[in-house]
C-alpha cells in the first residue's frame, strides 16, 4: 500500500503540495507528525535532494522518530542525508563550523541553565551587588529575554525604554551584569542556550556569504510546532527561506503556551503577511480522544479571540462525560484522585502508565505524592531533577567538559578542588580576579603563573600544577580513543569513582550515586556502539549530544509502569488514556499572574485546552474548596475554565468524606452562565461558619430533602442516624444542624447531604 493511502484527504493534500510557502494548522491529535514525516518522504520521492532539506523540531526524540519513519519509506541513506533536529542542535553545528567568524573556538562549551545562573551569581557577588535585588533567576530571565529579541549588551545599555524599566525596578546595574556575563562567556569559550540562537542570527546578519551558503543548501525548510517559535528562531528561518520560499510550517495556534520562554503566537498568526501567496491546510480530525473530550475542549477554546478558525472533530466513540470533582481541601483532593486511580486500575486491565495527573505548578504534587504512596501506587514526577542535573553526574561531566574545552570556567570552578586536593576557595577567587584583570580565561592563568601573577602560595601552586597536568593528559587522548574509553579513564584517574565507592557503604543515597555514574558510562558505551563501524565517536561528540538534550528527550513516560505526574507545560505532545487535571481554582489555574491582560488569559485558556486534549478515554477535573498556601488555609473558588465548558459534556461528583471515594452525581443542573460558584461551591463565608460539610452527590435539586424539619430523625451515609436540631436558609442553600450520637453535632448542606428521613 502506498504511504499516501494511509492519509485522510486533508492530510494527503498537505503532503502532496511540496513547493512554496505552506502552513499546516494541525488540531490536537490530528496526526501532524505523520503529515510532516510523509511530506518529507514525498519530497524525496519526487526528486528533491535530501541534502537540500532542513527539518526543525523542538525535541531530538521527535527528530529521531521522524527520521526512522522516513527511512522506512525512502531508505535509510536518504533519511540520514536530511538535516533534521532541534533548532539548538542544528544551529550549534552551524556555529561550530563558523565559530572563528564570531570569536569563539569550534569546541565551545554549551552552558546549561544551572551553569549560566552559577556564573551570574558569581558576577553579582564579585561586584558587591545585593543578591536579593539582583536574584540570579530574575537576571538570567532578563538576559535571556534580551537575547531572544536579539538585543546585544551594547544595545541593551543604550535603549532608553529598557533602562527606564530597570531603574523603576531598582536594578540599574542590569546592563553592567549583562555586559560582564557576555564577556565571561566569550572568555570561557562558552555559549548558553540563548546564544545558540542569538549568534546564529549574528552570523547570518554579518556574513552574507554564510547566509547565501545556507540559503542554497537548505532550499526546503520545514518547521514543527511553529507556534512555539520566538523572535530569534522566526528571523533565522525567514532569512534562510528568503531565496526560494519553500517553507512549510506546522503547528496549532490553540496550543501556543510558551510565551514565558519567549514564544510569540504572532509568528503563526501573521504567517500570511510574510507570505501572501501561501497555501493553508487544516487538519481537523482528531484521532486521539472521545467525542465528549474533543467537543468539551472546543467549547472552551472558542472563547479566545486571537486564533485561526478551525473545528476539531472526531469519529471516535462518544465516551464518558468529563468528571468534575469538588473536594474540601487540597489534601483531600490528593486522596480522592489517588483512590479513583486505584479503583480504575483494580476494576480493569489498565496499567498505571495509562494514568496522568496534570497540574499548573510543581508545588501541587505534594498531596498526590503522599496519597499515592499510601496506596502503594508507583508514580514518577516529570520535569523535576533530570539525570544530567544530579550532582555526581554534573561533577563528572565537568571533567569531560574541561577536557574538551579547558577555557570552560564553570567546569573548572566545579572540579579544581573535587575530589578535595587542598585548593581553597580563596585561591580560586584570586585566580578569577587575575583572569578578570588580564581579560583571559582561568585556564590561561593557572597554566602560566609567570605571565599572570596570582596571590597564591607555592604549595597551592604545586597542587594546581598537578591538576593541570592531569587535565592535559586527558586532552592528549581526546582524538585518539573513543568516548567510552576516555570517560572511563577520567572517572577513575580523577578520583571521582574512588570517592563515590568510598561513600558507598554510608547508605542508599551513596549507592545510588555510584549506580548513576555507572549508568552514565553505560550510556556513553551505547553512544560509541551506535556509530558507524569505522567512526571514532569522541568524548566531545558525546558532550555536544548531552548539552542539547531537551526535557522531553530525557524523560519518557512510557519507560516504566507508573502514574505520570507533571505540569501541563511538560505534558505537551504526550497522550494518556486517563487524565486528571487538578487544582482547577481561580488564581491557581488560571494563574493570578496571568489575569492582567486578555492575551495572558488567552494563553492560560490555551494551556487548559492542551491539558484536556491529552486525554484519550477519560478526563477528570478537580478543585478544592480550600488550599494550604504560605502557612495558612485559603478559601478557593472553582476555575472559570470549568464554567466555560458546555455543561452537556460534564458530570459532577463529590467525594464521600473521609473515605476518599467518589459517587457519581446524576442530573445536576448548572446555571447557564456565571452560576458555577453558587451551584458547586459553598460560599466562603458559609464554609467558615460550618463545622463540617458532608456531601454525596445524588443531588437532583432540593426535592430530595422534602419532609426534613427540626426534630426529624435522619440517616447519613457516613455518620449514621441522627436528629435534626436546627434548620437555616432556604432552597439550594438550606443547611441543617444534626446531632449524631457517635459523632456529635454536624452542619450539612441539604442539597448535597442525601439524608434519608426515618419514620419515628
Amino acid at each position: 500500500m502506498s504511504y499516501l493511502e494511509e492519509l485522510n484527504e486533508s492530510q494527503r493534500v498537505a503532503v502532496e503540495n511540496i513547493h512554496g510557502p505552506t502552513m499546516v494548522i494541525a488540531g490536537a491529535g490530528s496526526g501532524k507528525t505523520r503529515v510532516l514525516t510523509y511530506r518529507i518522504a514525498h519530497m524525496i520521492e519526487n526528486g528533491v535532494d535530501p541534502f537540500n532539506i532542513l527539518s526543525l523540531t523542538f525535541t531530538n526524540k521527535a527528530a529521531r522518530e521522524m527520521s526512522e519513519r522516513i527511512g522506512k519509506i525512502v531508505g535509510g541513506t536518504d533519511a540520514k542525508n536530511i538535516t533534521m533536529g532541534t533548532f539548538h542542535s542544528v544551529f550549534a553545528k552551524i556555529l561550530r563550523y563558523n565559530a572563528d567568524r564570531i570569536g569563539f573556538p569550534s569546541n565551545f562549551t554549551i552552558y546549561d541553565t544551572q551553569d549560566a545562573k552559577s556564573l551570574i551569581k558569581d558576577i553579582i557577588k564579585e561586584n558587591n551587588l545585593d543578591d536579593k535585588t539582583y536574584k540570579a533567576n530574575m537576571v538570567y530571565g532578563r538576559i535571556s529575554s534580551a537575547k531572544n529579541n536579539l538585543i546585544s549588551p551594547e544595545a541593551y545599555a543604550v535603549n532608553e525604554d529598557i533602562q527606564l524599566e530597570d531603574k523603576q525596578s531598582r536594578r540599574p546595574e542590569m546592563k553592567r551584569i549583562y555586559a560582564i556575563y557576555a564577556n565571561r562567556c566569550q572568555r570561557a569559550g562558552a555559549m548558553d542556550f540563548d546564544d545558540l540562537l542569538y549568534f546564529t542570527n549574528v552570523l547570518l546578519r554579518d556574513f552574507p556569504d554564510v547566509l547565501h551558503y545556507y540559503q542554497q543548501k537548505f532550499k526546503y525548510i520545514l518547521v514543527d510546532e511553529y507556534q512555539d517559535t520566538n523572535y530569534a528562531q522566526y528571523l533565522i528561518v525567514k532569512k534562510m527561506a528568503a531565496a526560494y520560499e519553500n517553507i512549510c510550517v506546522v503547528g496549532d495556534d490553540a496550543q501556543s503556551i510558551y510565551s514565558f520562554r519567549g514564544a510569540n503566537i504572532k509568528n503563526i498568526l501573521n504567517f500570511r503577511q510574510d507570505y501572501p501567496d501561501f497555501k493553508l491546510y487544516k487538519l481537523e480530525q482528531n484521532y486521539r480522544s472521545t467525542k465528549n473530550i474533543v467537543e468539551a475542549a472546543n467549547s472552551v477554546i472558542k472563547k479566545n479571540k486571537d486564533q485561526i478558525n478551525k473545528h476539531v472533530w472526531t469519529d471516535n466513540t462518544i465516551g464518558n462525560k468529563i468528571a468534575v470533582v469538588r473536594t474540601l481541601t487540597d489534601n483531600e483532593e490528593g486522596r480522592v484522585i489517588s483512590n479513583k486511580i486505584f479503583d480504575a486500575k483494580q476494576s480493569s486491565a489498565k496499567t498505571f502508565n495509562d494514568f496522568a495527573i496534570l497540574y499548573r505548578t510543581n508545588k501541587q504534587s505534594r498531596s498526590f505524592e503522599e496519597a499515592l504512596r499510601k496506596l502503594n501506587i508507583p508514580y514518577k514526577i516529570y520535569g523535576g531533577l533530570s539525570f544530567y542535573q544530579r550532582k555526581e553526574i554534573k561533577d563528572i561531566l565537568a571533567y569531560f567538559r574541561l577536557t574538551a574545552n579547558p577555557r570552560d570556567e564553570e567546569a573548572l570552578k566545579r572540579v579544581i578542588n573535587y575530589p578535595k586536593r587542598a585548593i581553597g576557595k580563596t585561591s580560586v577567587e584570586n585566580i578569577i580576579i587575575a583572569a578578570t584583570k588580564y581579560n583571559v580565561s582561568m585556564w590561561d592563568v593557572i597554566t602560566d603563573f609567570d605571565a599572570y601573577p596570582v596571590d597564591i602560595n607555592n604549595p597551592t601552586k604545586g597542587r594546581i600544577y598537578e591538576f593541570v597536568t592531569m587535565i592535559q593528559s586527558f586532552q592528549a587522548q581526546v582524538n585518539k580513543v573513543n568516548a567510552f574509553d576516555l570517560a572511563e579513564l577520567i572517572s577513575k584517574s580523577s578520583g571521582i569513582y574512588k570517592e563515590l565507592m568510598d561513600d558507598k557503604n554510608k547508605g542508599p543515597e551513596e549507592v545510588e550515586r555510584v549506580q548513576n555514574v555507572e549508568e552514565l558510562l553505560a550510556g556513553i558505551q551505547e553512544f560509541v556502539k551506535s556509530g558507524d563501524e569505522d567512526e571514532l565517536r569522541t568524548l566531545p561528540d558525546f558532550m555536544i549530544e548531552v548539552a542539547l538534550l531537551t526535557d522531553a528527550d530525557q524523560e519518557s513516560p512510557e519507560d516504566r509502569n507508573h502514574v505520570s505526574m507533571m505540569t501541563i507545560h511538560s505534558s505537551k505532545g504526550l497522550e494518556f488514556a486517563h487524565v486528571y487535571i487538578v487544582g482547577l481554582e481561580e488564581n491557581l489555574f488560571p494563574s493570578q499572574m496571568a489575569l492582567n491582560t486578555r492575551s495572558e488569559l488567552e494563553e492560560e485558556r490555551r494551556l487548559f485546552y492542551v491539558a484536556v486534549t491529552r486525554a484519550m478515554v477519560t478526563c477528570t477535573l478537580s478543585y478544592a474548596g480550600s488550599r494550604f498556601t504560605w502557612g495558612q488555609s485559603v478559601m478557593c473558588e472553582p476555575s472559570r475554565f470549568i464554567d466555560e465548558i458546555d455543561s452537556i459534556y460534564l458530570q459532577f461528583e463529590t467525594p464521600v468524606r473521609g473515605q476518599g471515594r467518589s459517587l457519581m452525581g446524576g442530573g445536576f443542573e448548572r446555571p447557564a452562565s456565571g452560576g458555577l460558584n453558587k451551584s458547586l461551591n459553598t460560599p466562603p463565608n458559609t464554609l467558615r461558619s460550618m463545622k463540617d460539610i458532608t456531601a454525596n452527590t445524588h443531588s437532583k435539586s432540593a426535592p430530595s430533602n422534602t419532609g426534613i424539619m427540626v426534630g426529624s430523625n435522619v440517616e447519613h451515609d457516613r455518620f449514621g442516624k441522627g436528629k435534626v436540631t436546627k434548620l437555616e436558609g432556604s432552597g439550594a442553600d438550606q443547611k441543617a444542624a444534626i446531632f449524631f450520637p457517635h459523632h456529635g453535632s454536624k452542619v450539612v448542606l441539604l442539597r448535597f447531604a442525601n439524608l434519608k428521613v426515618l419514620e419515628d
